[in-house]
């Protein structure tokens, strides 16, 4: 529970001071920062209220004949039965329309997750969009290391990173799974963390009920003794596809719904091996298995709220390899998103997703496939945001860094086009003659400081001033910067009485837990 500094790296090149120091700190000047993304646009849409209600029909159909099985969490079954569920054994049938009745009845179509920093709440649902980073990965990446396996050190770097940067809105949960630290308390130490070294909304615990409950608990004593009913914490829930849900993931489920705290209820599906093949299979499969959830927490607590989750991706049907950024995961994504908004709940998908091991060329292009759907199709919770490799195995420094990068154009793509008078620009159009440049326009002059984007990793210079400045490509150059904004990261505030009152809980509750790393 140290403050832990940057690792020490002798990489990194000119170009973390000259042109591009000075570049960055007048970017950073007119660098807008927002708790949210508030979208302009409509979010795109593939089809038509026949095609959904088809497939909202369908998923009535699977959970009506096939169910749900639940396993190893006898507790939820007279619950469903109660609320008007068949119950056979472990199998769980619901009458058609049930699901959705229940959850559109009850869940709360946007939300507020308060932050330590009130500054740093957010606002989940409706035209907003929040950016999380990475989730769950064990083993890391950087350019001076290689791959190796995360750290309690690791974690705490990419909470700090997170923190800093302008465009990621929310510090996540497990960012990367600090594997020096036993499974059985490394809960407490990132939650902690959490609290600890950011100020923005995070996420709890969901491998077992009782680490929930930490998460609860801990949480408590960093927002002062009393969460007073409010939201702070957003929680990922997957599913066991196909069309299971099992003791762990319903356990911390029902924690979280009976503590009025978020659960982002969410199928994790590779197309062809846990679902069909087919899109429109793979979005009949998710409404089903994410109805049966949420329908799950509102059970527990009406009006708790919750957040409609889809994650999937295509696969190699040669190797059985996971694939990303390419067309089917998009088409669902667009689909799924339309199935939440006419649900009346908050969605969330997409990220900056890669099966490259190298922040390279594939996982530039695997990341945008992915990002630009996640944005054009209103997604409102976007988890995997900065950071992915190897799909989803490895957390990448550098990736982080030009994905962040990305995030930032997005912040400024979703405000849509100015048609002010400012933007119409009409006078500088008649003031200047025909012919002539706008360089030295008043107008120019009034909006070059905020007029366009400014990449913080791109390199825009001659051939000849990039070769003088050390001929770094953008993962070199995104090196350099992460390791300044680690040495620059300068702690939020947090009550020394608090922190202690912190510190002493996750040491009292590790004393009572066993070491255990499986």
């Amino acid at each position: 529970m140290t403050d832990t500094a940057a690792p020490e790296h002798s990489g990194g090149g000119r170009r973390s001071g000259g042109r591009a120091g000075r570049a960055a700190m007048r970017a950073a000047s007119v660098i807008e920062r927002v708790p949210y993304l508030t979208r302009t646009m409509p979010p795109f849409e593939i089809l038509g209220d026949e095609a959904l209600s088809t497939i909202e029909y369908t998923a009535d159909t699977v959970l009506e004949e096939v169910g749900i099985e639940v396993r190893d969490y006898p507790e939820a079954l007279p619950m469903f039965a109660k609320a008007g569920a068949i119950v056979d054994g472990t199998r769980v049938r619901f009458p058609r329309g049930m699901c959705r009745e229940i959850v559109s009845k009850n869940a709360p179509a946007q939300y507020t997750q308060h932050a330590r920093n009130p500054q740093h709440s957010v606002v989940i649902g409706g035209n907003n969009t929040v950016f999380a980073p990475n989730y769950g990965s064990p083993f890391v990446h950087d350019l001076d290391n290689g791959r190796r396996y995360a750290t309690l050190a690791d974690f705490q770097n990419f909470v700090k990173l997170a923190y800093s940067s302008p465009w990621l809105h929310h510090s996540g949960g497990t960012v990367c799974e600090p594997v020096d630290v036993p499974v059985s308390k490394r809960h407490l130490d990132m939650v902690y963390s959490h609290l600890k070294y950011s100020d923005k909304p995070f996420m709890g615990s969901v491998t077992a009920g009782t680490r929930a409950q930490d998460s609860v608990d801990l949480a408590r004593i960093g927002f002062g003794g009393d969460l007073q009913d409010r939201t702070v914490m957003t929680s990922l829930i997957n599913a066991s596809s196909p069309l299971v849900w099992d003791g762990t993931m319903l356990a911390a489920a029902q924690v979280y719904a009976e503590n009025n705290q978020a659960c982002i209820i969410t199928p994790f599906i590779l197309a062809g091996a846990m679902a069909p093949s087919t899109s429109a299979g793979v979005a009949v499969q998710t409404l089903a298995e994410a109805l049966a959830g949420m329908t799950f927490t509102q059970i527990v607590r009406p009006g708790a709220p919750v957040v409609f989750g889809s994650f999937a991706s295509s696969m190699s049907m040669q190797t059985g390899a996971p694939t990303f950024g390419t067309p089917e995961p998009a088409l669902v994504l667009y689909t799924v998103a339309a199935l939440a908004r006419r649900l009346g709940v908050p969605f969330r998908s997409g990220g900056s997703l890669t099966a490259s091991k190298l922040p390279d060329a594939q996982a530039a292009y695997e990341s945008a496939n992915t990002l630009q759907p996640t944005v054009l199709g209103g997604v409102n919770f976007v988890l995997h945001a900065a950071g992915w490799l190897e799909g989803g195995l490895a957390i990448g420094y550098e990736k982080f860094i030009l994905d962040c990068d990305q995030l930032g154009m997005m912040h400024t793509f979703v405000r849509g086009l100015d048609t002010s008078t400012n933007g119409l620009a009409l006078d500088a159009l008649r003031e200047n003659p025909p012919g002539n440049h706008f360089l030295g326009t008043a107008h120019t002059l009034a909006n070059f400081e905020t007029a366009f984007y400014r990449s913080d990793t791109a390199d825009n210079a001659s051939f000849e001033q990039w070769t003088d400045e050390g001929g770094l490509d953008a993962a070199q150059r995104a090196n350099a910067l992460w390791k300044r904004r680690l040495a620059e990261y300068e702690a939020p505030a947090l009550d020394d009485a608090i922190d202690a009152e912190m510190q002493e809980f996750v040491t009292r509750r590790k004393a009572e837990l066993p070491d255990e790393f499986a």
